[in-house]
């Protein structure tokens, strides 16, 4: 017993650790290519849910939130956030979920599954995508390597720690910035960030 406590709490110390970093913004002076970083995000087509491609040249001109997700974690309830955002900003932010279970197996469900639950437990309306990985490696989601490698998006080298990391892209297709878990949708450095 006292070692499944000890694992537990070097567990949570391992998360908080992870998550001490909360906010990383693109600085204004970065030497990159706009056209580049612009051209290589709208490329992506990937999954949703429900089987259908999301082709990313459709999203050019709006800003856009991507949101690492799962369904039995403690960052979990800020679906409830974020739908509220998708219903107040509508189609001037577009925010897409993200499902993963690569951290500590919190979102082990089917598309089918994750859909219901997001849907029955927080309304969820906004695009929830297909289930990838997110973690730096040979299986990392294209899209997730290209918003944690500098040489893709021009300045970030932060891949999620945890569930709920966020990503904020410009209407340009240009990262801006990045939150850690612990940054709350609700929180006046986010809010303030994708209101510029």
């Amino acid at each position: 017993m006292k070692h499944i406590f000890t694992i537990a709490l070097l567990t949570c110390c391992v998360v908080f650790l992870a998550c001490t970093k909360v906010h990383k913004t693109s600085p204004e002076s970065a030497s990159f290519d706009d056209r580049k970083r612009e051209s290589q995000f709208y490329n992506f087509k990937m999954k949703k849910l429900n089987g259908e491609y999301l082709d990313f040249q459709t999203l050019k001109g709006k800003k856009i939130l991507i949101v690492n997700t799962a369904s039995k974690c403690g960052f979990t309830p800020q679906y409830e956030a974020l739908q509220k955002m998708h219903e107040e900003h509508g189609n001037d932010l577009v925010i897409l979920g993200f499902p993963c279970n690569q951290f500590g197996g919190q979102e082990p469900g089917t598309s089918e599954e994750i859909a219901s639950f997001c849907k029955l437990n927080y309304g969820v309306t906004f695009t929830m995508m297909e289930k990838v990985n997110v973690k730096k490696g040979d299986d990392q989601s294209p899209l997730y390597r290209w918003l944690s490698d500098p040489a893709e998006n021009g300045w970030n080298d932060e891949a999620p720690s945890w569930n709920f990391c966020k990503y904020f892209i410009n209407g340009k297709g240009e990262l801006k910035d990045f939150f850690n878990s612990n940054v709350k949708p609700t929180d006046a450095e986010f809010v303030e960030a994708i209101s510029k």
